[in-house]
């Protein structure tokens, strides 16, 4: 199986390249204005290539026996609707409405196929209930598809968060005792390595809508895989994201309350203050993979190996991240 993940990762470094090409040629680029946070045009939509690579690979690994048809189903469907309408998108435009009609979609199909969110508790009051269960799984999914798509606006940010949750993902279902539910995060974290190649700063192709709301749907679907497996895991996984979850819900927040129209673009989070502080992408992606290693990665250890309370284990794990998103002035008007 080893294989399949080193053909996956080639296979998406040779198709990127393949869709730089088709994107110079056909002057499909992300072009500066002032609320960008590149200088130079540069190509989109080369998200395209770790979508497909992905999806063929998660068939391949259903057929040997190594992921369950309901979670098949539930993730190629969900995350291909998702990367289709991010697709579509990228290469014209689709009303906000009919983007988060097919999101919601996209999330009840995966929510029914896993069998909807796993049986967890916060502060020991439990989520089992259909009527709390389903709505909450909607909105977490649907949120952290947006949410990734919000957070994709400098170079290597989105992939490198990919690839850090998906291996400390793969560790936890290790120390839980269930290394056989580690083949899709390894299989998605390989194939963002392949496309991450060509999108490092300074980068040369950015994923564009297609194939950051495919991650957040896909990552979303990953943790709930876990719940099931163990609901610490899913609280693990909750933690790994934080940093995205963080600065997009802290931003939005600050901007709902200034009345603001929070589906217009802007520049105001706190990773986009941070590299414009910095003055270059590549320290705060780098600081992102090494915050999520060092502190994240440690608290949902603990969490999943000691036993601490999965809520509680989230707030500690935040809190200083909500202090960073403070620092850097995430969601502050420009």
């Amino acid at each position: 199986m080893t294989a399949i993940l080193i053909v996956a990762g080639i296979a998406t470094w040779l198709m990127t390249a393949a869709l730089r090409r088709y994107a110079l040629s056909r002057s499909l680029l992300d072009i500066p204005n002032a609320r960008s946070s590149h200088t130079l045009p540069t190509p989109r939509g080369g998200g395209v290539a770790f979508v497909v690579a992905f999806m063929a690979g998660v068939l391949v690994l259903g057929w040997a026996g190594y992921v369950a048809p309901s979670v098949l189903v539930g993730i190629l469907g969900a995350g291909g609707l998702v990367a289709v309408i991010g697709f579509m998108d990228d290469h014209g435009h689709i009303a906000a409405r009919w983007r988060l009609l097919g999101h919601f979609a996209a999330a009840a199909w995966g929510l029914a196929w896993l069998g909807g969110l796993p049986p967890i508790s916060v502060f020991g009051w439990p989520l089992h209930a259909l009527w709390l269960a389903a709505p909450l799984g909607l909105l977490y999914l649907v949120w952290l598809l947006n949410l990734y798509n919000f957070m994709d606006g400098i170079d290597g940010i989105a992939s490198i968060e990919a690839i850090c949750v998906c291996l400390g993902g793969t560790v936890l279902f290790w120390l839980a005792g269930a290394p056989g539910a580690a083949w899709l995060p390894l299989l998605l974290a390989a194939t963002v390595t392949g496309f991450l190649i060509w999108n490092f700063p300074p980068a040369r192709i950015f994923m564009g809508d297609a194939g950051s709301g495919f991650l957040g749907i896909v990552l979303g679907l990953l943790a709930i895989v876990a719940g099931w497996i163990d609901p610490l895991l899913f609280w693990g996984w909750l933690i790994l994201l934080g940093v995205f979850v963080v600065d997009a819900t802290f931003t939005l927040a600050r901007r709902l309350l200034r009345g603001e129209r929070v589906y217009e673009a802007h520049r105001s989070h706190a990773y986009q203050y941070a590299s414009r502080r910095h003055g270059r992408h590549r320290p705060v992606s780098l600081a992102v993979a090494a915050i999520n290693l060092g502190w994240l990665l440690p608290v949902a250890l603990v969490v999943v190996v000691l036993k601490l309370d999965g809520a509680t284990g989230t707030l500690v794990a935040y809190a200083p991240l909500i202090l960073l998103a403070i620092a850097y002035r995430a969601g502050e008007k420009e």
